[in-house]
């Protein structure tokens, strides 16, 4: 799902279409369908970052990781570690992982690219399998 409010992206989000009433709910601009060109280029290889204008709605701390997680490269991952490292607070593991479960633009702003130390794939909003293909997707197209 697809939202724009005010001029800006502001929800880019799987769903699930079983609870969702698409028929009801679809309503189109010219700026939504300009991030679903963008997200198409993206799954077949052509695009490696987004060029849309973005508004996610979070508190301080959380815009500050969806910042930081906007300079992880295409095809590369970082540790929750790392991504809280980044921030300027290196103990904020567990607050890095609540952040990317409330990104409110799933691949645009790249938390399927954060990973456990170890390397492990540890949650994702969209299930663990889709951030599975979405960074294998990108280490093909790298």
């Amino acid at each position: 799902m697809i939202r724009a409010d005010s001029g800006v992206i502001s929800t880019l989000k799987f769903i699930n279409t079983a609870d969702y009433n698409l028929q009801s709910n679809t309503i189109t601009t010219a700026l939504t369908d300009l991030a679903a060109r963008q997200l198409e280029e993206y799954f077949w290889g052509k695009r490696r970052c987004f060029d849309l204008p973005l508004r996610p709605c979070g508190t301080a701390f959380q815009q500050t990781v969806w910042n930081v997680l906007l300079s992880v490269p295409y095809g590369e991952t970082r540790s929750y570690k790392q991504i809280a490292e980044l921030t300027g607070n290196p103990r904020a593991c567990r607050a890095v992982g609540m952040a990317n479960n409330k990104n409110p633009l799933h691949i645009i702003i790249p938390c399927h690219r954060v990973v456990g130390s170890n390397g492990a794939l540890i949650g994702y909003a969209g299930g663990l399998e889709i951030k599975e293909r979405l960074l294998k997707l990108e280490k093909c197209f790298k």
